[in-house]
């Protein structure tokens, strides 16, 4: 049971290590250097001069706070952007990368369904989710401790609880491409691409006369910032990614059904 899952996740350990100690790292030095630039620069009133969609967009309200801070540059970039973009570019190279180099004519002769086939590389690919979110929350949370200004434990928890379903829908996507591309190569570039697009698309359309644009955008349904500075937890955008993710896969399911490979 699982083999595939536990192959394909042990292929993955170096790349989650390396990307979990990566975030950490960053997430380290920005909790360095926030106390010094937070009391040295007005950062509030720098953000007040900038457009405010560009505002809202970034979440830069309370860039001036710790929480505020931590969240525009570790959670905004690093982990919606940076991570829900590499995650995508995982999963998406997953299935495409056994079609290209035909071990998976290997695999599927085994007694296995092209479904469960999908489902378990799918799950593998969910590691560097699970580990980024351990080791980055003790490290925010923990380095807060360390300069004096800590966070709020039941917020840190939850940033990073509500960042799983979008990162599920990431990885999903990803999958989905995996089946639907030509090749691996495809697969990663529209995978990482989608992820990419659909945020820059809903940062640019946020305060216009077609902000329902963003509404295609995973992003636009998980908001650390909201999360750290205010304590609210947007369960209902956690639902939507979610019930995404079952029609993702359901899709890349069917369509993998169909694949000659």
């Amino acid at each position: 049971m699982l083999e595939v899952a536990r192959y394909e996740a042990e292929r993955r350990v170096v790349g989650s290590v390396v990307v979990s100690v990566s975030l950490a790292a960053f997430g380290g030095m920005m909790l360095l250097v926030a106390p010094g630039l937070l009391e040295q620069v007005d950062l509030t009133a720098y953000a007040e001069q900038l457009p405010p969609s560009l505002v809202e967009s970034f979440g830069l309200e309370q860039i001036g706070t710790l929480a505020g801070f931590m969240a525009a540059e570790l959670y905004v970039f690093g982990w919606v952007f940076g991570l829900g973009t590499y995650v995508a570019y995982l999963a998406a190279g997953s299935l495409a990368g056994r079609i290209d180099d035909g071990t998976v004519e290997l695999v599927l002769a085994a007694p296995i369904s092209r479904s469960r086939l999908l489902a378990e590389t799918y799950a593998a690919s969910l590691l560097p989710v699970a580990l980024a979110n351990v080791v980055v929350a003790g490290v925010v949370y923990g380095g807060s401790v360390l300069i004096d200004d800590p966070l709020p434990l039941a917020d840190v928890v939850a940033v990073h609880a509500l960042s799983v379903p979008y990162l599920l829908c990431c990885a999903a996507i990803g999958t989905l491409c995996s089946v639907l591309a030509p090749s691996r190569r495809v697969a990663e570039g529209a995978g990482a691409g989608a992820i990419a697009a659909t945020y820059v698309v809903s940062v640019a359309v946020t305060g216009s006369d077609i902000d329902w644009l963003g509404a295609v955008a995973p992003a636009r349904y998980y908001d650390p910032v909201a999360v750290l500075t205010a304590g609210e937890y947007d369960l209902g955008g956690a639902a939507v990614l979610l019930g995404a993710t079952v029609l993702l896969l359901a899709a890349a399911a069917l369509r993998f059904r169909e694949v000659d490979v």
